[in-house]
């Protein structure tokens, strides 16, 4: 058998051990009371600064929900509030061509009734006028017929004939 000798590390004895022992018990009392403390501290600072900037964005979130909402509600009544002008303006739009119709309407048989007044008028004093005309001819073809006294009825036929024809030859010129 061939013994091969091992290094004092692997194959320790009770005094590598007692050493390392107390090597790691020390090193862990000064890890503990200089180096933990201040590890844990700091991990638990960082766990508290997670946590308040989750709570934040949290807060954020709500608060950006809160928001979108309100804008929505707002959205809607401006929306309804405009519908609502546009009616307004409609109604009175129709209200004030309306009552332009109805003003011009007004005005228009008001004039047709000037007019017609204007023509019945015209109408009246053209109608005494040819009154007047007519008379006038009759006085004067009864002038006329006085005048000549005459015997013949024959005579008398042809002086009504030529006055009747120059009176509407008078006529014919003057109208």
């Amino acid at each position: 058998m061939i013994l091969i000798e091992l290094p004092p590390l692997v194959n320790p004895e009770l005094g590598l051990i007692f050493w390392m022992t107390l090597s790691f018990v020390l090193v862990l009392v000064i890890l503990r009371k200089y180096a933990w403390k201040p590890i844990m501290a700091s991990l638990q600072d960082r766990e508290e600064t997670i946590e308040k900037s989750l709570q934040e964005a949290e807060n954020a979130r709500s608060e950006m929900a809160r928001l979108t909402s309100q804008n929505e509600q707002l959205l809607a009544e401006a929306r309804v509030e405009r519908e609502k002008i546009l009616n307004e303006a409609r109604q009175m739009k129709e209200k004030i061509v309306g009552e332009a119709k109805s003003a011009a309407d007004d005005e228009a048989k008001k004039l047709i009734a000037r007019a017609n007044d204007e023509i019945n008028k015209q109408k009246l004093a053209a109608i005494d006028e040819l009154k007047k005309e007519v008379a006038g001819y009759s006085i004067a073809i009864a002038e006329k017929l006085v005048q000549k006294q005459l015997d013949n009825k024959g005579a008398q036929q042809e002086l009504i004939a030529t006055q009747l024809k120059e009176l509407t030859k008078t006529q014919s010129v003057a109208g």
